[in-house]
């Protein structure tokens, strides 16, 4: 067939921006003829940008390809964002073809206008239409143009372009045009602009480099739905790891002080403390050069992701593979619009350090077996009293210097001599020193007191000072023997400060009591002249200073102890682990790093899109939020090692909480997360505008931690997966099923208990969450290969309780794609009655011109998923991409 060349002016475009929204711009056409004799033509329309002044030709947007037919209907649309820059000699080109071979389809943006058109079009003719198309762009709803053949000779077809701006329809009129074109209605919707939360100003702030596609799919009832894509970069790709490279420098310096400070040790454990000390330090100088390096491979106004052919840059390894937010929004007649999200990366993953002898999962269990049996050299403390132990020292360098800001807070209070503020100060003060003094309640520090020390210098045993003592006891040992270990001596100096504490609580009832006796024994209106007089405010600050000093001494004094006890445990585990247990935890900090970016992003965008929903808000207090992380890794070769450290990373994000701040503007520097903690505990902290944050419900405005529930569901679903499953082992991936499942089970009984049904959203799909959960845990029992049902059902549940999405793969890229418009689908089609007819085309229309291959676009410079046909043989029929977008690509 003659491809058309229509050209539109638009000389006052930049100002419809401002006025108008973005628009767009939808194609039918009826009547096309094909170059071959009585053929239909495979028909598909090309958007082109030429910028008059720069004399470039760029491409812009392109519709799927309509197979076979002389009247095609195109369902993918042109988005003219509002962030697109757009002059006003800026003029579209609409080029129509007729494809020869799909399959051999190639990259269709090159700047030359000779080389601009792909090899596979027919050769193309310019059509004169500057007398069609004098009203402008920005005029007109339906324009129609009559296509002749190249040499003006027939009539080869007509073509039309309807546009749809937001807007386009005021209050209370029709919610949809319709244009009879050879008998079939088609009808547009209408977009609320008020029902777009994304266009909120912070939202930017996070979320940047957006891509728009547009469609317009048929209901089961012949209406048309409006359906929008938009898929961004996030800040946090980088600014998360960043900050967790700097504390995790921060962390290991305190650690190298800490064994410092434990003071004159025998030659045998100085010599080990010096080795682990060296260790650290190189650590340290390894992640200040990777601080570095990532800093200069950011910049706040280019890509803010890594891609997926970066996976295994040393240089990058904190950095998430591929990190994008995806939104569909649907628009229907007559319904409230509604959003989907869902976060893709790459699964979280050592790819520099590889993976020949495995993952996380399995690394750390060998690792502890291996422990053990350097053991010799050292005291083995196995993982659970590790954890203690770095609980412990969190809980002390928390809450010592706590105590002392209290115990200030408690002395101000009585020079003001306010009866209310001893109280309140003196409530705060008793809860977090019993705080302290139950975290240093353990046999471990008991323990470890002792192991430190057998380990000073001239430590002997008493068994050993009896063999060597004299029968006459004449024999003067020439050895300076360190004193005997007093067991109990721990347990009175532990008890010192509870009764340091209850010397002050019963100074401050004495205090309270007479206060309340004087002011009873004086007449109403000599009160005030009695308290002046008298002065008692230097009475109450003398007589509690002291007591307040000893407890503050008495605090001190444990919080030594306690710290050098549980480093003395931590020296331990360093000494039986070098040096594979140092590269562990590296290992460990790097997927750790990829977890929290993508957690974080998920987070910040549900926060966002439900600060007007107080069921959420109110859910996010009172239980937290589950976040469910799909995988679709094989468990054969490279990638079983992949979603070991995955396991491990997403298993690891349970010691993460968030909070919500106020920002302290709303510049986009001050509305970016900011990460604290150690190793056994980070907080999150989203700071909002203060119009936000006000609106927020108390409990989560004083800084409540809100707790994050994350689940991982892994179905391999590739050629690989076929081989595990047929000839391998496929156990980690059901454990990792069963064990997740149990605490998404685990989460729902406790948001039924605290949280009313109420406050979650309404699906069309009326089948109860409990019962949906009660055929998730079948699935994961069941013995069935490339059950992807337990995917769909873990999905379904997460949305129905609020939760954040999260679609993984090796790259977040093909498999991801699949995965994600296969999901988008379906909620058109159970949400939205998406007609059974148009499921398989829309899945093709997202899939062939959506934004998932615009993500493998900007990972690979290439407009092709790295599938084969024999690959696409094993996979699921509805995980398998259209024809001519997939081929051997470098991924």
């Amino acid at each position: 067939m003659a491809a058309i060349l229509l050209a539109v002016l638009i000389p006052e475009y930049s100002n419809l921006h401002e006025n108008l929204g973005p628009n767009y711009v939808f194609f039918f056409s009826w009547g096309l003829v094909s170059a071959l004799r009585d053929g239909k033509p495979n028909a598909v329309v090309q958007v082109a940008v030429l910028d008059v002044r720069e004399q470039s030709l760029l491409a812009f947007s392109c519709t799927e390809i309509v197979q076979g037919t002389r009247d095609p209907l195109f369902l993918t649309g042109v988005t003219f964002p509002p962030d697109c820059p757009v002059f006003e000699e800026m003029v579209v080109k609409l080029s129509v073809y007729d494809v020869k071979d799909k399959s051999s389809e190639t990259v269709r943006l090159v700047t030359p206008p000779t080389a601009f058109f792909p090899h596979y079009f027919n050769s193309f003719l310019p059509f004169s239409s500057h007398a069609l198309l004098c009203p402008l762009l920005s005029q007109i709803s339906l324009l129609f143009c009559v296509c002749r053949s190249s040499d003006d000779l027939a009539t080869v077809g007509t073509v039309v372009v309807s546009r749809l701006k937001m807007g386009e329809i005021e209050d209370g009129e029709a919610d949809h045009i319709t244009a009879d074109v050879k008998g079939q209605k088609v009808g547009l919707p209408y977009l609320n602009p008020s029902l777009y939360p994304s266009t909120a100003p912070f939202f930017f702030s996070v979320f940047k480099n957006s891509v728009y596609k547009v469609y317009r799919f048929q209901t089961v009832d012949s209406k048309w739905m409006l359906v929008r894509e938009q898929m961004a970069e996030c800040t946090l790709s980088f600014s998360i790891p960043k900050q967790l490279i700097s504390l995790y420098i921060e962390e290991d310096s305190s650690r190298i002080q800490e064994l410092r400070d434990l003071g004159e040790l025998s030659p045998h454990w100085d010599n080990l403390r010096r080795e682990v000390i060296t260790r650290y330090d190189q650590v340290i100088r390894n992640y200040r050069e990777t601080l570095v390096t990532v800093d200069l491979s950011y910049f706040p106004t280019g890509p803010l992701f890594k891609p997926s052919c970066s996976k295994a840059q040393k240089s990058l390894e904190f950095i998430p593979i591929n990190l994008h937010t995806q939104r569909m929004r649907v628009t229907c007649p007559r319904q409230t619009d509604a959003f989907y999200d869902v976060i893709t990366v790459g699964a979280p993953a050592a790819h520099f350090h590889g993976f020949k002898s495995g993952g996380l999962q399995r690394l750390l269990s060998r690792y502890e077996n291996e422990k053990k049996s350097t053991a010799y050299q050292c005291i083995y403390y196995g993982p659970e009293q590790t954890a203690k132990a770095r609980e412990v020292l969190s809980s002390v360098a928390q809450l010592q210097p706590l105590i002392t800001s209290l115990s200030d807070r408690l002395l101000q209070a009585a020079q003001q001599h306010s009866a209310e503020g001893l109280r309140d100060g003196l409530k705060a003060l008793a809860d977090k020193t019993e705080q302290f003094v139950h975290a240093l309640k353990d046999e471990l520090v008991k323990g470890a007191l002792l192991a430190l020390h057998t380990a000073r210098p001239g430590y002997v045993s008493r068994s050993q000072t009896q063999t060597h003592s004299s029968p006459s006891g004449n024999h003067k040992d020439p050895i300076p023997h360190h004193k005997e270990y007093d067991e109990e001596e721990w347990d009175r100096v532990w008890a010192n400060v509870a009764k340091s504490l209850n010397s002050v609580i019963a100074m401050v009832d004495k205090l309270q009591e007479q206060d309340n006796n004087k002011q009873d024994s004086v007449p109403e209106q000599a009160l005030a002249d009695v308290i002046t007089s008298h002065n008692p405010a230097g009475d109450w600050r003398e007589q509690l200073s002291p007591l307040l000093a000893s407890l503050r001494e008495s605090v001190v004094e444990v919080a030594g102890r306690a710290q050098r006890s549980m480093t003395f445990v931590l020296l331990q585990e360093a000494v039986c682990s070098i040096p594979q247990g140092l590269s562990l935890q590296q290992r460990r900090d790097v997927v750790f790093s990829q977890a929290l970016a993508a957690l974080a992003c998920g987070f910040v965008m549900r926060l966002y899109a439900g600060l007007e929903d107080k069921g959420f808000l109110r859910q996010l207090h009172l239980v937290g939020v589950v976040a469910q992380f799909e995988s679709l890794l094989s468990t054969y070769s490279e990638e079983i090692g992949m979603l070991e450290d995955m396991e491990t990373g997403i298993s690891d994000l349970s010691r993460v909480t968030f909070r919500i701040t106020e920002a302290k503007s709303d510049e986009p520097g001050d509305l970016q997360p900011i990460v604290s903690g150690r190793r056994d505990h980070y907080t999150v902290e989203v700071p909002l505008p203060r119009q936000a944050f006000e609106a927020l419900p108390e409990e989560i405005q004083e800084g409540k931690p809100l707790q994050v529930y994350p689940v991982l569901f892994n179905v391999g679903i590739n050629e690989q997966q076929t081989i595990a499953e047929r000839f391998g082992d496929i156990s980690l991936q059901e454990r990792i099923n069963q064990r997740n499942f149990d605490v998404l089970d685990g989460y729902y009984k406790s948001l039924s208990d605290k949280v009313p049904s109420e406050c979650l959203p309404c699906f069309q799909m009326q089948t109860d969450i409990k019962e949906l959960l009660e055929t998730l845990g079948q699935n994961v029992v069941t013995k069935k290969r490339k059950n992807v049902e337990i995917l769909w059902l873990a999905g379904t549940i997460c949305r129905r309780l609020n939760g954040i999405r999260f679609t993984s793969c090796k790259s977040a890229k093909d498999r991801t794609s699949m995965s994600v418009t296969l999901e988008q689908c379906a909620l058109l089609r159970d949400e939205h009655q998406l007609n059974k007819d148009y499921f398989i085309r829309a899945l093709d229309c997202m899939r062939r011109e959506g934004c998932r291959i615009e993500n493998v676009q900007k990972n690979i410079k290439c407009r092709k998923y790295a599938f084969n046909m024999l690959q696409l043989m094993a996979f699921p029929k509805c995980y398998r991409p259209p024809e001519g977008t997939y081929g051997k690509v470098d991924s």
